[in-house]
């Protein structure tokens, strides 16, 4: 700024001074296939179904440009690269970083567009199961309210009225089990914006357990890697066949364990 180097974040401006900004030459990103291990549910030529770990980012992004599902996947599926792109090869839909369970992956141009097509028509049908805490009113509810960047943090995602640029998302649950001051909720989704479940959950006053971004963050005696949400049931029709399609994924050893905590605690 005026000629010197600027270190200090909240420097003021003002008019009439010069900023000047240097920009790094783009680097070409190559993406390699690493021997990462995953667990198939289903898989033929045509798709593949992974039950997602906990920490593996779907796709790369900055500060994730190696270790993510798109790499294990391209070493596990030779001819991958060139479905859908460069960075998201096979990718028709997402989940978080720590959020577990199924996810489908197109292996052909074909599969993809069908696939994309079942997902923006919501013929595709994603379950999941989530821990929150409280007891949401009702056996069963819907949340609708849409959706958008959160208007400080831009990481972040946020109920946002649809004339200031939210989206529509719509998340059903029904309550499976009652864990004294906790509950184990089952979704379903209608949509699928970024961080529904979890925002939604924040509005609804029975954020996540676990969630350092949309929750308390508080302990609940039990390591766990992010918030308590898993991706239980994805059923699809195959884009050759036809056919109804359901995988179901096992929950993880640390969901397990805070069932079994929160179970024990009831009692």
């Amino acid at each position: 700024m005026n000629g010197q180097v600027c270190y200090e974040k909240n420097t003021r401006i003002q008019v009439g001074d010069e900023i000047v900004v240097v920009l790094p030459e783009e680097q070409p990103l190559e993406l390699k296939p690493e021997r990462i291990p995953l667990d198939i549910l289903y898989e033929d030529a045509e798709i593949i179904v992974i039950n997602k770990q906990a920490g593996l980012v779907v796709h790369p992004a900055p500060g994730h440009y190696s270790g993510t599902l798109v790499n294990a996947l391209l070493y596990h599926c030779q001819d991958l690269a060139g479905i859908n792109g460069i960075l998201r090869p096979g990718i028709v839909h997402r989940l978080d970083k720590d959020t577990t369970g199924a996810i489908a992956v197109a292996k052909t141009d074909r599969a993809y567009q069908y696939l994309q097509a079942q997902f923006q028509t919501k013929t595709a049908r994603r379950e999941y199961l989530g821990v929150v805490y409280g007891v949401p009113p009702g056996e069963t509810g819907t949340i609708d309210r849409p959706l958008g960047r959160h208007p400080v943090d831009r990481v972040k995602m946020s109920v946002v009225p649809l004339e200031k640029g939210g989206r529509t998302a719509i998340t059903h649950y029904k309550i499976r089990e009652r864990l004294s001051n906790y509950t184990l909720l089952h979704f379903c989704l209608e949509t699928g914006r970024t961080h529904q479940i979890r925002v939604h959950c924040q509005f609804l006053g029975h954020p996540l357990v676990g969630d350092r971004e949309y929750g308390s963050g508080r302990s609940v005696g039990v390591n766990l890697p992010g918030q308590a949400l898993h991706a239980w049931k994805l059923s699809l029709i195959h884009p050759v066949t036809q056919q109804l399609i359901e995988t179901f994924a096992p929950l993880p050893e640390h969901f397990q364990k805070l069932l079994s905590v929160l179970r024990d605690r009831s009692r």
